[in-house]
């Protein structure tokens, strides 16, 4: 047995490169969990995006179940901490602090086993497409123009996603008209997302859904709350473009349940619950011929994605990729709009730069074993 002997959870808050809203919320701070668990003479890497209150819950509530498991046994650690926190909650602050510590543990054991992770679950491809994502509903035409036909002409990504849904829902028009310049932007070729963040009424996204066809949106990402499972299922059924969600499933009975309302389920590695979680949620969409899609943290979902036979891209998402890049020595950059591990680096391939972003750090606590 090898035990796990340590957990360190640390909350990091940098701030974005100018203010940014999409159809729901505006933001100018982006805070990253950090989780680093260490057992054998190795440390595992894990983080998630949320409150910095994560680091209690990892801290106070997860490291006593962790700490002293062997660190081989991941599903056995993460239905321990799925118990432990049982009445305060899965969704939200628990269910993100248990998928960066559920993530750290098979980055763990990947490198105590001195393999990549996608080594250690098996590949099924590759590597995997990645759309850009930004487009924030913030930007000026000539931002939005220049981030989007960046990824499309300069970065050769033929996948761009902008927000819409502007002041929940309430600029049917820009939206269309943000929608037009960016069509304009990334050429006639390209594929063009749209991000509502639930902005819309389910007749509202079917008349919006609608008026898109003109511009070949391909992809209708949360058209209405991902809590409406009968107005997703509507908007599903009438509009051209594919209708996506999932990006806020904390459980497998929420992923269940949106199997059967859209084209694609989107799947977040750091909300859901880790990797295995990812991996069950595949499963379920693959029972219905669906593909899956990784919402956003794109160096963390390459490896599980990679393992995933029905996965259709990731998203090169702007904010995450400005964090990962400064945070992590591996990065991966696309060529050509795929994405693909550095098989020469075990585990995830990363590490934290620790010394580098200190600077951003807002909170922490460390947590280990006798």
């Amino acid at each position: 047995m090898t035990p796990i002997r340590s957990l360190r959870a640390t909350a990091y808050t940098v701030p974005t490169d100018r203010p940014e809203a999409d159809g729901t919320l505006a933001w100018d701070r982006t805070t990253v969990v950090v989780v680093q668990v260490t057992g054998g003479g190795q440390s595992g890497l894990g983080w998630t995006y949320g409150a910095a209150a994560c680091t209690a819950v990892a801290h106070d509530e997860l490291a006593p179940v962790v700490i002293g498991r062997n660190a081989f046994d991941v599903p056995g650690a993460f239905q321990e901490m799925v118990r432990k926190i049982r009445n305060d909650g899965r969704p939200g602050v628990c269910g993100y602090a248990i998928s960066a510590i559920e993530t750290a543990l098979w980055d763990l054991k990947a490198r105590l086993l001195g393999v990549p992770l996608c080594v250690l679950f098996g590949q099924a491809v590759d590597g995997v497409r990645v759309y850009g994502s930004g487009g924030f509903t913030t930007y000026p035409h000539a931002v939005l123009a220049e981030q989007l036909g960046g990824w499309v002409h300069d970065q050769g990504i033929p996948r761009a996603k902008l927000k819409i849904g502007e002041s929940r829902g309430t600029r049917e028009e820009r939206d269309l008209q943000r929608v037009r310049q960016a069509r304009e932007a990334v050429g006639d070729h390209a594929e063009l997302y749209v991000d509502a963040n639930g902005a819309y009424t389910p007749k509202q996204a079917i008349r919006m859904g609608r008026a898109m066809e003109e511009w070949d949106v391909r992809w209708f990402e949360e058209p209405v709350t991902s809590d409406d499972i009968a107005g997703l299922r509507r908007v599903r059924d009438a509009v051209r473009a594919d209708v996506a969600a999932g990006e806020y499933g904390c459980d497998l009975y929420t992923f269940r349940r949106l199997t059967g309302v859209v084209d694609c389920l989107q799947i977040d590695v750091t909300r859901c619950g880790g990797m295995l979680e990812w991996r069950r949620a595949a499963a379920l969409a693959a029972a219905r011929g669906l593909d899956v899609s990784g919402h956003c943290a794109p160096q963390l979902h390459l490896h599980v994605a990679l393992a995933t036979p029905n996965v259709r891209h990731l998203e090169w998402f702007h904010d995450h990729v400005r964090i990962e890049s400064k945070f992590f020595d591996g990065f991966r950059e696309p060529v050509e709009g795929v994405l693909r591990p550095d098989l020469s680096r075990p585990g995830l391939g990363l590490d934290l730069r620790e010394a580098d972003v200190a600077r951003f750090r807002t909170g922490g606590a460390d947590a280990a074993g006798d």
